[in-house]
């Protein structure tokens, strides 16, 4: 059967959905009037009203008679669920959370790191090392741009057999301990982010700018050696994460824990 050309009102829909993709609006702001957003999209109050009624079926706008248009929730975005107690690959987290991982345009190079990475794994700034960069998709949708700069003391496949289980929604981390080298622990560091990169946010699927969140991180072995430095960058709404905390000596009931806390790599 041969496909259907797009309608005025699909080519309405798809604007909306683009001009209310997360990072630009929040549930719970107001839309313009209809008339400024038929004149914004050069089309009749008809067609918007049309596409207008999709949105609302699909919960992602409220209509409230008498107060306007409102940004509804977007439902079943994947996100990942964490805890910041305890180091654990987002391969694992997927599988706990019924997200199925992948990696998009993989691109691994042999050069220095950069200033960042080469101070937070003691290197030389000229010192070449493995450098991993990718966008993560989990169900088929972006969730991170992810960069990870690896000491080249620390063993690792080939490129080619680490581009393959990047691709099948493994992590280096994951890879780290399959290959010997046992990660500790890891300094995280969250950070808000502005997209502001065309690149990036196209492998995201997000509007220059964005606000994203930001986790910088440098993982060590036990004696404290830096192993691994990654930059990963989230897409609103991807990333989710809590800490437990305590008063003085006063320690969390186990019964109390998120699971992640109660598990190790």
């Amino acid at each position: 059967m041969a496909e259907q050309p797009a309608t005025k009102v699909d080519a309405a829909e798809a604007a909306l959905r683009a001009w209310l993709s997360p990072g630009r609006l929040r549930a719970g702001d107001r839309l313009p009037p209809e008339n400024e957003l038929a004149s914004q999209l050069g089309v009749s109050r008809g067609t918007l009203r049309a596409a207008l009624a999709r949105l609302e079926a699909a919960g992602e706008i409220v209509r409230r008679r008498g107060s306007g248009t409102f940004v509804g929730r977007r439902r079943g975005l994947p996100e990942f669920k964490a805890g910041l107690e305890v180091l654990e690959s987002y391969a694992t987290l997927a599988r706990r959370q019924g997200l199925r991982l992948a990696a998009e345009e993989v691109r691994i190079e042999h050069r220095p790191g950069g200033a960042a990475a080469a101070a937070a794994l003691r290197l030389d700034p000229d010192v070449q090392a493995l450098v991993v960069e990718r966008t993560l998709v989990a169900d088929d949708v972006p969730v991170a741009w992810m960069r990870d700069v690896v000491a080249p003391s620390v063993p690792l496949p080939s490129d080619a057999v680490i581009e393959r289980r990047l691709r099948a929604g493994r992590m280096l981390l994951d890879l780290l301990g399959e290959h010997g080298t046992r990660v500790a622990f890891a300094r995280t560091q969250v950070q808000a982010r502005l997209v502001d990169d065309a690149a990036m946010a196209r492998q995201l699927g997000v509007p220059v700018p964005t606000a994203a969140t930001e986790l910088v991180e440098t993982m060590h072995s036990r004696d404290g050696t830096p192993l691994q430095y990654s930059v990963n960058v989230f897409a609103p709404g991807r990333l989710s994460v809590h800490v437990m905390r305590s008063l003085g000596d006063e320690q969390p009931l186990e019964a109390l824990l998120p699971p992640l806390a109660r598990r190790t790599r």
